[in-house]
C-alpha cells in the first residue's frame, strides 16, 4: 500500500491548483469529443458521400485548424491566453450544432473549415498556459497527465458514441458542443490569465520580428517537419481506418470499440512511460516511437476482423505512449518565453496541415492506387521519420541546453489580469527562458 500511495504521490504530487482545472477541462472536453472521431463514418454512411469527398470535409476542418491555430497563437502571446481559451471553445461548440444541421456538401464542408479553426485556435493558449502554471521539473509529469485525461476522455467517448450514433447522429455534435460549453466554463471560473508581462527576455525578438525569428530557427522547424510527417500517418485512424474497416462489414460500433482500444491502453499505460523513459536519449525515444507506429499502421494492409485491427491499433498506440510526452517536453524546451505563443502554434500547425492532407492524400491514394498501398506507405514514412530523429537529434538537444542557460537577470514579472494565486506563484517562480518554443 505504501508502494501505491509513494507512486502515486510522485506522479500526482505538487503541481498547481489551476493545472488540474486545466485537467479537468481537458477531460470533460475529452469525454465530449464524439464528432471528430465518428466524422468520416457519418459522412460515408449517414450522409452518402464518397471516400474522396469524406477525405475533402475532413481536409477542410485540417485547413481550418491550420488557420486557427496561426491565429491562436499570436492572440495567445498579444491578447492573453485565457480570452484566446473562451473564444475558441464558445465559436467550437457554435459551430459544432451548426455542422450537425448541415445537409448540403458545401455547408457541411464550411461547417467543418469554421469548426477547425475555432477548435484549433485553442491548442496554442492551452499549451502556452500549462508551460506558464508548471515548473520545468514537473512538465514531464504534468503533460502526461494531461495527456492521460486525454485518452480517458477519448476511450469513453469512443464507445459512448458508438452507442449515441444509433440513437442518431444529431446527439453526437449537441453533446460534443455541450461538454465543449462546460470546459469554457471552468476555464472562465477558476483559471486566471497567465500571460506575463516586463522586460523582454534575453535574446528574445520584438512581436514584429516574432516571424522572422521563427522561421529562420531551422532547429526546430526540422522538428515540426518530422511531427508532420508522423502526423500524415497517425491522422490515418479518424479518416481512413473507419472507411476500412467499414470495407470489411465491421459496424461503427465496432470501429468504436476498437478504436478505445487506444485510450484504454494509454489510460493504463501512460502514467508509467514517463518514469520508463526518464534519462533516456529523446532522439532514441523519438525514433523508436516512430518505427513502432510505423509498424501498426502498417500491419493494418493485412487486417480484415476486428481482433487483427485492434492489434494493429495496440501496437501503434504504444508508439504514440512514446511519443506524445518526449515531444511535449521538447517543444516546451525548443521555445522562447516570449514568443512561447507563437512556437505553440507553429509547432501546432504541423498537425493541422496533416489534418487537411492526411485525409485527402488518404483517400486519394486508397481510391487510385489500393487499401495496402495506403497501409504499407504508412510504414515507409514511419521508417523514414526515425531515421531522421537520430540524425537531427543532436542539435536539438544542443538548442534545448542553450535555451536552458541562464539570462541576464530581470526584474520580476507582472500577471495580467487577476490570476488565481497558484497561477501567480508559478509564472513568477518558473525559471526564465530565452528565446524559442512549444506544443
Amino acid at each position: 500500500m505504501r508502494t501505491v500511495q509513494g507512486w502515486f504521490r510522485d506522479t500526482t504530487g505538487g503541481l498547481p491548483r489551476s493545472f488540474w482545472y486545466l485537467w479537468t477541462g481537458t477531460l470533460i472536453n475529452r469525454l465530449g469529443s464524439f464528432v471528430l472521431v465518428f466524422l468520416a463514418i457519418y459522412l460515408t454512411q449517414a450522409r452518402g458521400f464518397s471516400a474522396s469527398q469524406a477525405g475533402l470535409v475532413i481536409g477542410m476542418w485540417g485547413v481550418g485548424g491550420a488557420v486557427g491555430t496561426t491565429i491562436g497563437g499570436t492572440l495567445t502571446d498579444r491578447w492573453g491566453r485565457r480570452p484566446t481559451l473562451l473564444t475558441a471553445h464558445l465559436g467550437a461548440a457554435t459551430m459544432m450544432v451548426a455542422l450537425g444541421l448541415a445537409r448540403p456538401l458545401w455547408a457541411v464542408a464550411l461547417g467543418a473549415l469554421l469548426l477547425g479553426s475555432f477548435a484549433e485556435m485553442a491548442r496554442p493558449a492551452f499549451g502556452a498556459m500549462m508551460v506558464d502554471v508548471v515548473p520545468e521539473k514537473d512538465r514531464l509529469r504534468a503533460f502526461s497527465l494531461n495527456y492521460w485525461a486525454i485518452n480517458l476522455g477519448f476511450a469513453c467517448a469512443a464507445v459512448l458514441a458508438g452507442v449515441a450514433a444509433q440513437a442518431g447522429y444529431l446527439l453526437l455534435f449537441l453533446v460534443d458542443a455541450a461538454t465543449t460549453l462546460v470546459t469554457a466554463l471552468i476555464i472562465f471560473a477558476r483559471v486566471g490569465e497567465t500571460r506575463a508581462t516586463g522586460p523582454v527576455v534575453k535574446g528574445a525578438a520584438p512581436p514584429a520580428g516574432a516571424l522572422r525569428t521563427i522561421l529562420t530557427d531551422r532547429v526546430f522547424l526540422g522538428f515540426v517537419a518530422l511531427n508532420l510527417f508522423a502526423a500524415l500517418v497517425f491522422l490515418q485512424h479518424i479518416s481512413m481506418l473507419p472507411i476500412a474497416m467499414g470495407d470489411s462489414g465491421l459496424s461503427p460500433a465496432t470501429y468504436g470499440s476498437v478504436i478505445a482500444l487506444n485510450g484504454v491502453l494509454i489510460v493504463v499505460g501512460q502514467l508509467f512511460v514517463p518514469k520508463l523513459i526518464k534519462g533516456r536519449s529523446r532522439s532514441h525515444v523519438l525514433a523508436l516511437a516512430a518505427l513502432v507506429m510505423g509498424v501498426g499502421f502498417g500491419l493494418t494492409a493485412f487486417a480484415d476482423a476486428a481482433w487483427f485491427y485492434g492489434l494493429t491499433v495496440l501496437i501503434w498506440t504504444l508508439g504514440e505512449m512514446l511519443n506524445s510526452p518526449s515531444n511535449a517536453t521538447l517543444i516546451a524546451e525548443l521555445s522562447p518565453a516570449a514568443l512561447r505563443g507563437r512556437y505553440q502554434g507553429v509547432f501546432s500547425l504541423s498537425w493541422q496541415v496533416a489534418g487537411a492532407a492526411a485525409p485527402i492524400l488518404g483517400g486519394l491514394v486508397r481510391e487510385h492506387v489500393g487499401n495496402s498501398t495506403l497501409w504499407l506507405g504508412c510504414a515507409v514514412i514511419g521508417g523514414a521519420v526515425a531515421v531522421a530523429h537520430l540524425v537531427s537529434g543532436p542539435a536539438r538537444e544542443r538548442r534545448a541546453a542553450q535555451l536552458r542557460a541562464p539570462a541576464a537577470p530581470v526584474r520580476p514579472v507582472t500577471v495580467v489580469g487577476k490570476p488565481a494565486p497558484e497561477v501567480a506563484g508559478a509564472a513568477a517562480n518558473a525559471p526564465a527562458e530565452p528565446v524559442h518554443a512549444a506544443s
